[in-house]
C-alpha cells in the first residue's frame, strides 16, 4: 500500500469524499480506496489532483511514490 495526502488534503478544503468524487469524476468508492493507500491508476491521479486545485507537477504533494 502507498500512502498518500488525498484525505488530508480534502479535509482541509472541507470537501466531503462524495463531493470530491465528483469533482474527480470518480466513484466514491474508488476514493475511499485510494485514501486508504490502494493503488490507481495515473488518470485518476490526475482527476484528483485537478479536482483539488493542484497542478499535475504538484503530484509528490498528494501522492508518495
Amino acid at each position: 500500500m502507498q500512502k498518500n495526502n488525498v484525505k488530508k488534503l480534502r479535509e482541509s478544503r472541507m470537501l466531503s469524499k462524495t463531493e470530491l468524487a465528483r469533482m474527480a469524476g470518480i466513484s466514491p468508492l474508488t476514493l475511499d480506496r485510494i485514501e486508504k493507500g490502494k493503488a490507481c491508476r495515473l488518470s485518476t491521479k490526475r482527476k484528483i489532483l485537478l479536482a483539488l486545485g493542484l497542478k499535475t507537477h504538484q503530484k509528490r504533494r498528494v501522492f508518495r511514490q
